[in-house]
């Protein structure tokens, strides 16, 4: 059984400012590295295997803050774990993309489906590289959700900065225990 900690980056300051950052590489502030230590410590539970991440600063920042804490060092940073491109909506706050495009068809964006794609392939790519490790992929909101919504099979609640979403795979498919560290009650199937 592999065992994976999906954790979204600290805070930055364009998350304090609600822009939308999406590729662009904004690194963590105070706040957010605090949220790392915290992340940290909640993952001292448990022996960690391997530590990955997003390229981007902000992720690998919160990695290494994690890292430090736990004795692992980031091992990689894949490409396939940043964040989404949002095109010509970078950089603008919640209300001025509203105020734009309101139907959020930003310019440019990158669909939602490529981001689910690519960050599948990240996480199956770990899986079989490294089966039965406990394995923690620091990356962004938008990438957990894609993947927590395409494994789950529903949509998942925003991803909070440093929230922490754990899954295992069993050599088959991957199962989601917990988002932002709440437990997922059991899915019953319908009669």
């Amino acid at each position: 059984m592999t065992y994976l900690a999906l954790i979204r980056h600290g805070e930055t300051e364009w998350n304090a400012q609600r822009r939308l950052q999406g590729s662009s590489d904004i690194p963590l502030n105070d706040t957010g590295r605090a949220q790392a230590h915290r992340a940290a410590d909640t993952l001292a539970d448990r022996t960690w295997d391997l530590l990955v991440s997003s390229p981007l600063s902000r992720a690998t920042e919160t990695a290494d803050i994690i890292g430090a804490r736990l004795g692992i060092e980031r091992s990689a940073a894949y490409h396939d774990l940043a964040e989404r491109h949002l095109g010509e909506a970078e950089g603008v706050t919640d209300y001025e993309a509203y105020d734009r495009w309101p139907h959020g068809r930003y310019p440019d964006i990158e669909p939602k489906p490529a981001v689910a794609q690519r960050g599948l392939r990240a996480i199956e790519d770990l899986a079989r590289c490294h089966p039965g490790s406990a394995i923690i992929a620091v990356t962004h909101g938008g990438v957990i959700r894609a993947v927590l919504d395409s494994v789950h099979s529903a949509r998942s609640p925003r991803i909070r900065n440093a929230g922490i979403s754990t899954m295992s795979h069993d050599g088959q498919r991957w199962t989601v225990h917990t988002i932002n560290g709440v437990e997922l009650l059991p899915r019953h199937a319908k009669s």
